[in-house]
């Protein structure tokens, strides 16, 4: 089914860009070399009762260097597990949105409407001013573990290894200043295709990093050096609550007049008793919303606020999808269905999962995300839902 989109024109605007995404880590590669990072998602789960934090991350790459590899930074040190290679495959069919309900929505509405094993071999290694804590292999990549006390050590230490930092020491400053701690994969592009110009085309191991973090964390900043302009990142977060970027980044800009839009095309008796209160909320906060973003376009040329794709607070019958026991209600390719299985152990009954992307540009990207507690207005929570297509959900 078609899906009508009833945006304001500044929201509809703000949906249109072309995206390729760079978040989590940086590509260095032999001196000469070309490596670019077109797109990249990433899955990143909290428990703030325990601290720990976890990333699945698996990046894109082109390029004719015959040897490189990524840096990862994380605010302590990671373990690492291999994921399943279509891991972002299935998160993609398992957060595909379910057909609108039809008896929802006002007829005239209608017409047109629409854990992985662990790695390898690990030994305790000391070299320099930089300690390599561990070192191994995980999937098809090897991995060193790494602190410096200095960005000028990290940086001497790459050009000894055979690597060009494509960045500056301050990037590297950035993080050793936080005492956080560095990944360094090795990728080998033979294992690759090459594309019909001759460079290397692929897909990095998925690679999950689970860590101690007592905030829901992701490193933006040492991706500010490959981005020219601007670049987009797709999330998925699992969080005891529903999650949100603060300030301009956040998506309420454009949630909350889609959604309130939505329900205003509905038949009032199918209105739930907790949509009718998100709107009362909801309806104090628009004029805001608005003349902030129509402001902040004026002020900001090319700023667009985040876009929330799915939201839920998963149950027992949403994991039994995984496994086949509770039936999958979309169309997708049947055996991406049946390998949903391989997100059992991610995805945990009672915790939110908020799939949204945004546009960062280069301007954006000087200091790290941390995401916060989405909210509607002030201290009210924002637990809206979002798995059904709406009248207004773009297409």
């Amino acid at each position: 089914m078609l899906r009508r989109v009833v945006f304001t024109g500044l929201v509809a605007a703000s949906l249109g860009a072309a995206w390729q995404a760079h978040a989590a880590c940086c590509y260095f590669s032999a001196l000469g070399s070309d490596v670019t990072q077109p797109a990249q998602k990433a899955w990143i789960s909290w428990d703030p009762q325990e601290d720990i934090e976890s990333w699945v991350v698996q990046p894109k790459f082109a390029g004719n260097a015959a040897d490189f590899g990524m840096v990862i930074p994380t605010p302590s040190r990671p373990r690492l597990n291999e994921a399943p290679r279509d891991f972002f495959t299935e998160l993609a069919v398992y957060t595909i949105l379910k057909p609108m309900p039809l008896d929802k929505y006002k007829p005239m509405m209608m017409f047109g409407a629409a854990a992985g094993a662990p790695g390898g071999r690990r030994q305790s290694l000391l070299q320099s001013a930089v300690r390599v804590l561990e070192a191994g292999v995980v999937g098809s990549l090897d991995y060193k573990i790494v602190t410096a006390e200095r960005a000028a050590d990290l940086y001497a230490w790459l050009k000894e290894n055979r690597y060009s930092y494509s960045g500056d020491e301050a990037t590297l400053e950035h993080y050793i200043t936080k005492k956080w701690f560095f990944t360094v994969m090795r990728i080998d592009p033979k294992q690759m295709k090459r594309g019909g110009d001759g460079k290397y085309l692929g897909e990095v191991t998925p690679t999950r990093f689970t860590f101690s973090s007592r905030t829901l964390v992701y490193p933006l900043r040492i991706t500010q050096i490959s981005v020219p302009d601007q670049t987009e990142a797709l999330f998925y977060v699992q969080a005891p609550f529903k999650v949100d970027l603060p300030g301009p980044f956040s998506y309420q800009y454009s949630w909350m007049p889609m959604f309130r839009q939505a329900l205003g095309f509905a038949v009032p008796a199918k209105v739930t008793s907790a949509e009718k209160k998100w709107m009362q909320v909801a309806d104090t906060r628009l004029p805001e919303l608005t003349s902030y973003a129509q402001s902040r376009s004026e002020q900001a040329p090319g700023w667009q606020p985040s876009r929330l794709e799915w939201a839920r607070k998963l149950t027992a019958q949403d994991l039994g999808v995984l496994d086949g026991t509770v039936k999958y209600d979309r169309q997708a390719d049947p055996n991406a269905i049946k390998k949903l299985v391989q997100l059992r152990g991610f995805l945990r009954q009672g915790q939110w999962v908020t799939k949204f992307r945004r546009t960062f540009r280069h301007s954006e990207m000087s200091a790290d995300l941390e995401f916060v507690r989405a909210r509607v207005a002030g201290d009210t929570p924002d637990e809206m839902e979002y798995v059904y297509i709406l009248p207004t959900s773009p297409p």
